[in-house]
């Protein structure tokens, strides 16, 4: 077990907190992560350092990520995340910066602009992708998203590279939701290269849904290439599960026919009391030198968030076919809200 490394600071609340999380994955390689959150009325700085340690023994940085985000209005938010790389004497040099602007418009809709630049030789900052997304009600239980995504072009100008569009409703206890993906063919049409379309339906603290994905083939047509079912119920003792399997045209070691397949199953189990939380989460895949043999569990993953800190353990199945631990995390935090207990699923917008 990894010790916890104190990261404690005077005045704790929920508006400012740090956390430290110690991670191993074997007997020589270490890693920590220092994260931070400041607010000052309108504005918050949140900081993420990622360290690993050295041959002597002792952490290094090797890359930081610095978030401050303004509240200049009522209706108007803006962010600016800075990436920094650290060099072998621990000088921070940027590496990206990626600025949005989200705006809250009349009828509950909103617009937000992001856009990534990246600095060149002489560290001047190029815009290497923008990204202009809108959402409109269209109806009481009806929303629709347009998201468009620019890259440079070959003279180095922002042309539309990418298009989402997805529109969602609502139905009394039932969601329907499209997501259409589109990219220009050679003659600059917009073309519909993958749709994903989910059900969400809710009764009570019981919650399914199924996603469908169809993808363009080589003879342009749209067919159906995954699909994807889970089912969620919680009580009122804080205990939850949720089961998701996922079905493919494509089975681990096995030649594509015109079937679905079993590829992958997902079940996470959820308890939690006043004192803290306690999720495992099971994946179960099929075993590529036999696929007909059906899933067997190949990851497994266990947390335990109190308060004041969490632990994480990750298992693996090796060549062995053994589960074998490959990552212990331990988390040190003095933020006062550690445990977040959801007993049912969010209601969709």
């Amino acid at each position: 077990m990894l010790a916890q490394t104190p990261d404690s600071q005077e005045g704790n609340s929920d508006k400012s907190w740090t956390a430290t999380t110690d991670s191993k994955e074997d007997s020589t390689n270490s890693t920590r992560t220092i994260q931070s959150h400041t607010q000052n009325g309108n504005r918050t700085v949140d900081v993420r350092t990622l360290q690993t340690r050295g041959a002597g023994g002792d952490f290094k940085p090797y890359q930081d990520i610095e978030t401050e985000t303004v509240r200049e209005t009522s209706t108007t938010t803006r962010s600016t995340t800075r990436t920094f790389v650290r060099g072998d004497n621990g000088t921070k040099t940027l590496f990206q910066v990626t600025q949005e602007e989200k705006q809250t418009l009349p009828g509950g809709g909103s617009k937000v602009v992001r856009t990534t630049s990246n600095p060149d030789a002489n560290g001047n900052l190029q815009v290497v992708q923008r990204e202009n997304q809108e959402t409109l009600r269209t109806g009481p239980d009806a929303e629709e998203t347009k998201t468009t995504v620019m890259l440079p072009g070959i003279n180095g100008a922002l042309a539309p590279a990418m298009q989402t569009q997805e529109r969602q409703k609502r139905a009394g206890n039932t969601v329907e939701i499209q997501k259409t993906t589109q990219l220009p063919d050679s003659s600059g049409v917009w073309q519909a290269v993958e749709v994903r379309h989910t059900t969400i339906q809710e009764q009570g603290k019981n919650r399914s849904s199924e996603e469908r994905v169809s993808r363009l083939d080589s003879e342009g047509k749209l067919n159906e290439v995954s699909r994807t079912v889970s089912k969620e119920s919680g009580d009122v003792s804080g205990e939850s599960r949720k089961t998701e399997d996922t079905y493919s045209v494509d089975l681990p070691g096995a030649a594509r026919d015109d079937g679905l397949h079993l590829v992958q199953r997902v079940t996470t189990t959820q308890r939690a009391n006043a004192d803290r939380q306690q999720t495992t989460k099971t994946v179960e895949q099929p075993n590529p030198g036999d696929p007909g043999a059906g899933l067997w569990v190949t990851i497994v993953t266990r947390e335990t968030v109190g308060v004041g800190g969490s632990e994480g353990i990750i298992q693996l199945r090796d060549a062995n076919g053994s589960l074998g631990v490959v990552s212990v995390d331990t988390t040190k935090s003095d933020r006062s809200h550690a445990i977040e207990v959801q007993i049912a699923p969010p209601k969709p917008k």
